[in-house]
């Protein structure tokens, strides 16, 4: 399949796929970075019973990710396979988003509940609001360098609005909640998730979906299933994307708990989280990269400078050197902006891939992507939870010093651990063959 010299999408439409992911993360990096804490320090429960929750959480999210690809592969609408998800599912989304920062007032089991239902429903509105994003991506064009273009307006749309969460949320919860964390988390998830559902609805009208082939769109799951396992670029992709998960939820998560408990200064965390800014910077080098490089080359170019600003970070907490610290975050960050403004790139190119084989999956296929989020969260949720909780973690009070070494195992020496383990797994990466077979 040779590439079209002609670019289809023009920047209005380029501009509102990039903000359907930014819609996504205003919720999605709340829930990521500060949901255990809410969970525990906020809404009372504890830590043990937050780590179940969150692993229960994932493995439903796995089997929903699934779910949603096969949905999508089997959706004949005349929006298209993908586009109608942003409109059947982005009111939903927000309601739900809403309601999982809800506190009401009920017994410690009647709280658990309540945490269950309304996290298991987001867990699923956010794989069906995210999957499309990912899916509808090598539908819009044919041309390699306007999807890889595509791919890092959506990333960098995503980042700036992790980075403005990140930043802003502890403000605005002491903004709006005057000194009450449950009334200001509340008006903060809702500003944001009025915001989310106008720039999914945006998504929906502007995008299209141009290249679908209705001879292979809709296949058998027997031979899906079969592609699927002689894809192995995007079985190692799919490896990768979980890793990189794994390690954002342990080091997201773990902030706080340091910056709190072992620093003693939780208003630093805003100021650590701004320089994740960086990651723009790491978006915005992929177009030129590539334009040099193979994907996959800039993708381990991404994860060594990941490991170089962990090593710097690591180096800030033991020598107690704050400046040196938040040198590693700015690193590591720019390091984050290549691989995973690349994640979904990569997964075009093995849907593309796919069709070579006689079966254009797009909605299976990018699944992996949020089944990766789910997992990597899920787990990385587990570890740090559950550690915590071994050590005897306890709420708003002067950790033990086992506590003080779980907090540093997973800020510093876990997160070191998974990036080479990345960097192992993207070797078995054959591009090369890969895309003969695309162009050839």
């Amino acid at each position: 399949m040779k590439d079209e010299s002609k670019w289809q999408t023009r920047w209005p439409e380029r501009i509102s796929y990039g903000l359907s992911d930014a819609a996504d993360n205003l919720v999605f990096q709340m829930m990521t970075t500060y949901l255990l804490f809410f969970y525990t320090d906020v809404y009372g429960l504890g830590a043990g019973a937050a780590a179940i929750l969150f692993i229960v959480a994932r493995v439903a999210d796995v089997v929903e990710s699934l779910i949603i690809g096969l949905m999508i592969d089997r959706t004949h609408s005349k929006y298209g396979k993908s586009r109608p998800f942003f409109l059947w599912y982005a009111l939903p989304y927000a309601i739900f988003a809403i309601l999982t920062f809800v506190t009401p007032d009920f017994s410690a089991t009647g709280k658990l509940i309540w945490a269950y239902i309304t996290y298991l429903g987001l867990g699923f509105l956010y794989t069906a609001v995210n999957s499309p994003i990912t899916s509808i991506l090598p539908t819009m064009t044919r041309n390699s360098r306007e999807l890889t273009l595509l791919g890092v307006i959506r990333q960098f749309c995503g980042s700036s609005v992790q980075i403005i969460v990140a930043v802003f949320t502890l403000p605005l919860v002491a903004l709006f909640g005057g000194g009450n964390q449950r009334q200001g988390f509340f008006w903060t998830i809702v500003v944001f998730s009025i915001i989310s559902l106008i720039l999914i609805l945006n998504t929906f009208v502007h995008v299209r979906e141009r290249f679908t082939d209705h001879e292979i769109a809709h296949q058998p799951l027997r031979k899906v299933v079969k592609m699927l396992r002689q894809n192995r670029p995007w079985i190692v992709i799919s490896i990768v994307i979980f890793l990189f998960w794994l390690v954002t939820a342990i080091k997201n998560q773990t902030t706080i708990y340091y910056f709190k408990y072992t620093l003693h200064a939780s208003g630093l965390v805003p100021l650590a989280n701004s320089f994740t800014l960086s990651s723009l910077l790491g978006v915005l080098l992929i177009m030129r990269l590539t334009h040099h490089l193979s994907k996959k080359q800039t993708m381990q170019l991404g994860i060594i400078v990941e490991l170089v600003g962990q090593l710097l970070l690591s180096g800030g907490v033991y020598l107690n050197l704050l400046p040196l610290l938040f040198a590693g975050i700015l690193v590591n960050s720019v390091g984050n902006g290549i691989v995973v403004g690349l994640v979904s790139i990569m997964i075009a190119d093995t849907v593309r891939y796919g069709m070579t084989m006689g079966i254009q999956a797009e909605g299976v296929l990018a699944s992996t992507d949020d089944f990766g989020v789910n997992m990597g969260l899920g787990l990385g949720g587990l570890i740090t939870a559950g550690l915590f909780d071994l050590a005897g973690y306890v709420p708003n009070h002067a950790q033990n010093a086992a506590t003080l070494g779980m907090i540093n195992l997973n800020y510093v020496w876990l997160p070191l651990v998974i990036y080479l383990l990345m960097l192992a797994t993207l070797h078995f990466y054959n591009e090369e063959k890969m895309l003969l077979e695309i162009n050839g």
